[in-house]
């Protein structure tokens, strides 16, 4: 089956946005954080939370930018890791997945309180329990949620909308009545604003689930109208909200009172709404700490299983149930993990500040996120929504800088549990992701971005060939052909290259004498290029160039030609040093912005022609393998076109097809992506328990075989990926690999050495 995204119907409007993202923000925080913040600031925590809101708020615009350009599950931790690499990536991932199970342990203690001190006002076996009695509540309730997501009940869903409704209704009228008894403030800053700053650091556990919209942008309406509107609309509300509440609180309680209060918003409506009004509160507390744990436990499965995709973490982890379909290891893991915390008594003040350390970590590599992604400008990034002109780079600068002053008020012992998780983060990508993760870092393009390709004014098809061997130049030069002649409505051109290579000791004009004969078998190669392109009837360009290195004067060339195409000879050898395919090879195929086929040529007779195979598969890059041979096809009148898939005889779909018909259905899915399904072409499909090992004996009935890469960019140690490579290798055939337009990253240390170049 075909691995083609399917498209996500839009049909949440503004409203529906917002009331998932008010439904995260609404939660816990507000009925238990009230005391720890009056603890510490006094009245003046209410800025604390207009504080936290206005950070949230720059970071809901970040996000609004990311989520639209690149809607992926993950949420911060994808941005974080496709922008700034896999480093930060397992930074940000373990980061979230802790800040969350420390969220759900604050939540749960939250839940312990008001249920027994609580609710034990009213009801006599839930009184006198103690902290003994909070924290086994706690436990309990963390043991049911983790086992309900286990086993993955799905009324939860509708459950959750129920509790918003009735919060936001519970809070309005506490608002309404506090405000109307006439709350006074005795000494508004009693403790200095050096507390005031620090206190935005407790409180800001409570902001950390908008972007739960961002994470559902492919689903949103107009979303590049909508998403910020309902972000910014989903802080801002439950933000003067906090406010309210503190200042009726604060005023309503002394600071003494409050900051010993473990039910402080019950404690509270006593004053104004009766023993019914603060039951009712009491109630709303349970539900609100209920749903704020199971969206957090839910939330640190979603993490896992985006940090298992991108091969940063064991995807062992992310297994799914066969029976309940869901993600039961990352549950369970993160369910523990909470049920730690709780039962080593880890205060729940301390749990609210962790967490909130870990996402302003978060959310300040956000921030750099859209600078380097903005300055990359990668092809798969083309956000609906994006920072305004004026607001863009103020905004996330400074929300980064917002974030780390907001960390650096932070007590000691905060900031050294939130150190030694970055630094488990580091040391977990040195030890196990480093050489797994699938992302790349795009940093390299932000500090040396380079101009996107603008398409020619002539409207013409070029295609680069560098020529460097007698007797393989016509066979390339044929083949590069054979794709420009499929353009000829675009005024197809070839162009060919022969670089002299000089090293770095001697200048490139320097003793001409020495290079003569070189010169001139370059001038022999590109006369003869012109030649053989009169015998094709086709347009050729010719570039003799002298340069340092090979494989970066290719690059300036298809750069300079805004080439469309590049085709490239090998030879057929892998290296097992520094490069892969050959030191031209890899730069010019991993950076190339345009098509990219590599070209084993086998023996003489059949190079491009003869009896052509197309590797019939479903990656990304399958359907430029198959018009390449399609274009070596039609270009010869005895040439024939097979297109071959084989398959496991086990099936890895729901569908009940059998092993042969999943096999034709990718075929002809592939024909039509690739636009061939007009030509006369032969499926064969072949069921075997060894794949490549029957790809590799399938071949060996052709004369050219034909196979897209298997991954995009230069990952790990491979350019097109195992299996192409493999058989390239391995066939005595002509091997021809493609790939697509995609451009891999540039290193750090290349982009430093371009932009010193300036």
């Amino acid at each position: 089956m075909s691995e083609t995204e399917q498209e996500l119907a839009r049909d949440l409007g503004f409203l529906e946005a917002y009331t998932i993202g008010l439904g995260t923000m609404i939660g816990a925080g507000i009925f238990v954080l009230p005391s720890i913040a009056a603890e510490q600031a006094g009245p003046a925590s209410m800025i604390s939370f207009f504080a936290g809101g206005l950070v949230s708020l720059l970071a809901a615009l970040s996000l609004s930018e990311l989520a639209t350009g690149m809607p992926k599950a993950g949420g911060s931790y994808y941005y974080v890791n496709r922008a700034l690499g896999p480093f930060f990536g397992s930074i940000v991932g373990w980061g979230m997945w802790a800040g969350l199970t420390f969220a759900s342990a604050f939540y749960m203690i939250g839940f312990g309180q008001y249920l027994l001190p609580g609710l034990g006002q009213y009801i006599g076996f839930l009184a006198g329990w103690g902290q003994m009695g909070i924290t086994v509540a706690a436990l309990v309730m963390a043991a049911l949620l983790t086992a309900v997501n286990y086993y993955g009940v799905k009324e939860t869903g509708a459950l959750q909308n129920v509790i918003v409704l009735t919060l936001v209704a519970l809070i309005l009228a506490f608002l309404a009545l506090g405000l109307f008894s006439g709350p006074t403030i005795g000494e508004f800053n009693p403790n200095g604003w050096p507390a005031v700053a620090a206190t935005i650091g407790t409180v800001y556990v409570t902001f950390i689930g908008f972007e739960v919209i961002a994470t559902s942008a492919e689903e949103i309406k107009n979303p590049s109208r909508n998403l910020p509107l309902a972000m910014i609309a989903a802080v801002v509300t439950p933000t003067l909200m906090y406010v309210g509440v503190m200042f009726v609180s604060t005023g309503t309680l002394s600071i003494e009172a409050l900051t010993v209060s473990q039910i402080p918003v019950a404690d509270v409506a006593t004053e104004f709404m009766g023993p019914i009004g603060a039951l009712a509160m009491i109630v709303g507390a349970v539900l609100a700490t209920v749903s704020s744990a199971n969206a957090s436990i839910l939330s640190a499965a979603r993490v896992n299983f985006a940090m298992g995709r991108d091969r940063i973490l064991v995807n062992w982890l992310n297994e799914v149930h066969d029976r309940f379909r869901t993600p039961y290891r990352a549950i369970t893991a993160t369910g523990i993990l909470t049920l730690v915390l709780i039962a080593i008594g880890v205060g729940i003040g301390t749990l609210a500040e962790v967490a909130s350390f870990m996402y302003l970590v978060t959310y300040a590599l956000v921030h750099v996120a859209v600078v380097v992604l903005r300055r990359a400008n990668p092809e798969a990034y083309d956000p609906a929504f994006k920072i305004p002109k004026g607001l863009y780079p103020i905004v996330p600068i400074l929300g980064f800088v917002a974030c780390l002053a907001i960390l650096v008020q932070m007590s000691i012992i905060i900031q050294a549990i939130g150190t030694v998780i970055v630094v488990f983060g580091v040391l977990w990508y040195l030890g196990y992701a480093r050489d797994r993760a699938l992302s790349t870092s795009l940093v390299g393009e932000a500090i040396a971005p380079e101009p996107t390709a603008m398409a020619n004014g002539e409207g013409r098809y070029r295609v680069v060939v560098p020529v460097a061997n007698p007797e393989t130049e016509r066979d390339l030069l044929r083949m590069a052909a054979a794709s420009a002649h499929a353009h000829e409505d675009e005024h197809a051109e070839v162009i060919a290259v022969n670089v002299i290579e000089v090293p770095r000791q001697t200048s490139l004009s320097q003793d001409l004498t020495f290079e003569e004969e070189r010169v001139e078998r370059q001038q022999e190669l590109l006369e003869s290029a012109r030649d053989i392109a009169t015998d094709l009837d086709i347009g050729l360009q010719t570039r003799a160039i002298v340069g340092r290195d090979a494989g970066s004067v290719i690059l300036d060339v298809i750069e300079e030609e805004n080439a469309d195409h590049v085709l490239i000879g090998w030879q057929g050898t892998r290296s097992r040093r520094e490069h892969v395919l050959g030191s031209t090879i890899d730069p010019v195929i991993g950076r190339a912005p345009c098509d990219a086929t590599l070209v084993k040529l086998g023996p003489e007779g059949g190079r491009g022609e003869g009896d052509v195979m197309v590797l019939a598969g479903e990656g990304p890059h399958a359907p430029v393998s198959a018009r390449r041979a399609a274009e070596f096809v039609a270009a010869s009148d005895e040439s024939s076109l097979t297109l071959l898939n084989v398959q496991s005889p086990e099936s890895e779909s729901d569908e009940d097809l059998s092993p042969t018909e999943r096999g034709e259905a990718v075929i002809a899915e592939l024909a039509e992506r690739a636009g061939i399904e007009y030509m006369s072409y032969d499926a064969k499909v072949m069921v075997a328990e060894d794949t490549e090992q029957a790809i590799i004996e399938a071949a060996q009935e052709y004369d050219t075989v034909c196979v897209g890469a298997t991954r995009s960019g230069t990952i790990s140690q491979a350019v097109f990926g195992s299996l192409p490579e493999k058989i390239g290798a391995e066939l005595a055939q002509t091997v021809v690999m493609a790939r697509g337009p995609e451009e891999s990253p540039m290193s750090v240390r290349e982009a430093l050495r371009r932009r010193l170049e300036v």
